[in-house]
């Protein structure tokens, strides 16, 4: 019994996905069957949001903005450059992720006549 090395194998698999993916790509593209035409349409559509209320990035920007407040100033001078860094950066932190979840997303739809 003859043992083939991986390599062939997968240069095998490779080949043939290669030589089905013409056939593929024929079935998905625009058809008119029963009378139907259908196409691919881009749509813009806004991203899913996992955060509505912000907390990460208010949370996130709060941490960062209290840690560059404390480095700033000495004694009674520091705490208030901590608490105003900690306000500051929750606040950027959260205009941040408010930008962020505006964005859209591509997406590829079919659609039938």
């Amino acid at each position: 019994m003859r043992r083939f090395p991986v390599s062939r194998i997968l240069i095998a698999s490779v080949a043939a996905f290669a030589l089905a993916g013409p056939a593929m790509a024929w079935q998905s593209g625009s058809s008119s069957t029963k009378g139907k035409h259908c196409y691919d349409v881009e749509v813009q559509k806004p991203k899913e949001v996992k955060d509505e209320h912000k907390i990460t990035g208010t949370v996130a920007g709060g941490l960062v903005g209290g840690l560059l407040g404390n480095q700033v100033g000495g004694g009674s001078g520091k705490k208030i450059a901590t608490a105003a860094g900690a306000v500051g950066g929750a606040f950027a932190g959260r205009k941040i992720q408010d930008n962020q979840q505006k964005k859209t997303e591509t997406v590829i739809e079919r659609r039938c006549d």
